[in-house]
């Protein structure tokens, strides 16, 4: 059996003795996709940092290859490469900058030209055309993908990716995500990829990890649903949403702000009246948007209540039996009881 690229186990991280990530456990595949989601702040940075071994765990161990490895380790040096979410470039020619890791590596320098050019086409950047161009001639959305080009001459084995899309033009963006899955299918680098954009995530990751509070809380999608939560009987809390409706939830929060989680498998939709049962709740929406995942063979689903957003994934046949269309009036039922905080 191939031993996996990365086994995390016991991982926290303090800063200032406040605990930002708790990692139990975490293995990722070589060759894999994996993708990290949840709001700012949940702990994805850190946890990518580790990964790239740019910082250390404040306890735990990381294996990378089925041995322990830290920053500046010889086993990770040249093969794990981050791109940060505001990569900075060094105060040289792009030439230069591309070029700065072969140096390093100590590449013969009659290989230069041709690898620092063919970085530049696999990132859609001309070499003719910016080449010789310094780092403070470029746009936001060129500093990008040059910094992804100094990382994709290199030829990782394993690329981290942290927002890579985040600020960036529409142009730069999908040729950034064009370039990363380039490198996954023509060389098997494995690609860990920290974003917003569930929906592409979704469709070209083999795994996507929801994070909250520096926890891993589940795989897929989890609805996260935040407080405020008002208590409203014995046992009984809710959050009250902009059009009226309130969630309801049976267990009591940790705190009255605290974050709540309702796995798909409990939430159900349709588009007529269910018939309730007990101890079940139900809210109304309406279908805002359907996205199909082929390689699942499934259809993501949103549907939004309030000022609160459902997202479900479900298999293909039932979207097209129920016959779902966007703007579509929905009905989600889930128990009261099934809530997870955080």
């Amino acid at each position: 059996m191939q031993t996996p690229f990365y086994q995390l186990s016991g991982i926290k991280k303090y800063y200032n003795r406040r605990q930002v990530a708790d990692i139990q456990e975490l293995t990722l595949s070589a060759g894999s996709i994996t993708g990290f989601v949840g709001p700012n702040g949940c702990g994805k940075s850190t946890l990518l940092n580790m990964l790239a071994f740019v910082d250390s765990p404040s306890e735990g161990t990381i294996l990378y290859k089925g041995q322990k490895a830290h920053p500046f380790s010889e086993s990770v040096r040249f093969r794990v490469s981050l791109l940060p979410q505001e990569p900075c470039l060094l105060k040289r020619s792009v030439f230069e900058n591309i070029a700065y890791g072969l140096k390093l590596r100590r590449i013969d320098k009659s290989q230069y030209l041709k690898k620092v050019d063919d970085a530049l086409m696999l990132v859609g950047l001309s070499p003719d055309n910016f080449s010789s161009r310094l780092w403070y001639q470029l746009s936001g959305g060129e500093v990008h993908r040059v910094a992804l080009a100094a990382r994709l001459v290199l030829k990782p084995e394993v690329l981290i990716l942290d927002e890579p899309t985040a600020g960036v033009d529409v142009v730069s963006a999908q040729q950034i995500m064009d370039s990363a899955l380039m490198a996954s299918k023509e060389w098997g680098t494995t690609l860990v990829i920290a974003g917003h954009d569930w929906r592409w995530l979704h469709e070209i990751c083999d795994n996507v990890i929801q994070m909250l509070n520096g926890k891993i809380i589940g795989k897929g999608l989890e609805n996260i649903l935040y407080g405020p939560w008002n208590q409203v009987s014995a046992g009984l809390w809710a959050k009250i949403l902009n059009d009226g409706q309130r969630i309801l939830v049976k267990e009591d929060p940790p705190l009255p702000s605290s974050a709540a989680i309702i796995p798909q498998r409990f939430i159900n939709i349709s588009a007529n009246p269910p018939v309730q049962k007990p101890g079940e709740h139900l809210l109304q929406g309406v279908l805002v948007s359907l996205s199909l995942e082929p390689a699942a063979n499934a259809v993501m689903v949103s549907v939004r209540t309030g000022n609160q957003k459902f997202t479900l994934q479900l298999p293909t046949e039932k979207a097209q039996e129920d016959n779902f269309f966007p703007g579509q009036n929905i009905y989600i039922t889930y128990p009261i009881s099934a809530v997870i905080w955080y």
